[in-house]
């Protein structure tokens, strides 16, 4: 009677997990703590996340490709902020690396330049090296790299 059970509520929790993951990219941290949410038991969760990933549900590359990629087109975050964010979620270094190639060179520089001349117009002050700072300060926040974005903030002075 125990093992029906056992049975029974381990496939309600993968239909569970299956319509989780199936709603949007998750990551294996994601995923393994909903489970545990949920009340599964340690070894269960790790037997279903399992069968997730040889499913196809959950795949950290794909996540990371994804988690990258929207990041820096819809919040316009920067590498560092993006490869911390990914870190955070247990994500591999090959994961991430392969998440960073979806952020092209030259979209990534046109972004900079943008929220920089975007803030340029929110911060009015009479001395250029105090906007400067707080433009520059702000881009760093975002994520994106401090040479870089000092760099920049020189050739648009």
């Amino acid at each position: 009677m125990n093992k029906i059970k056992k049975v029974i509520g381990t496939a309600i929790f993968l239909r569970k997990a299956r319509h989780y993951c199936a709603y949007r990219e998750r990551c294996h941290k994601e995923v393994y703590s909903k489970l545990l949410e949920w009340g599964s038991s340690s070894k269960l969760s790790e037997e279903i996340l399992s069968d997730l990933i040889t499913s196809g549900f959950v795949n950290e590359e794909r996540y990371a490709k994804h988690y990258a990629g929207s990041k820096f087109r819809q919040k316009k975050w920067g590498k560092v902020k993006i490869k911390r964010e990914l870190q955070k979620r247990h994500i591999s270094e090959y994961c991430i690396a392969m998440g960073m190639k979806e952020i092209e060179e030259e979209d990534y520089l046109k972004t900079l330049k943008q929220i920089i001349e975007k803030k340029k117009t929110e911060f009015r002050s009479d001395k250029l090296g105090l906007r400067n700072n707080k433009i520059g300060k702000y881009c760093i926040q975002k994520g994106f790299e401090p040479a870089l974005v000092w760099e920049e903030l020189k050739q648009a002075s």
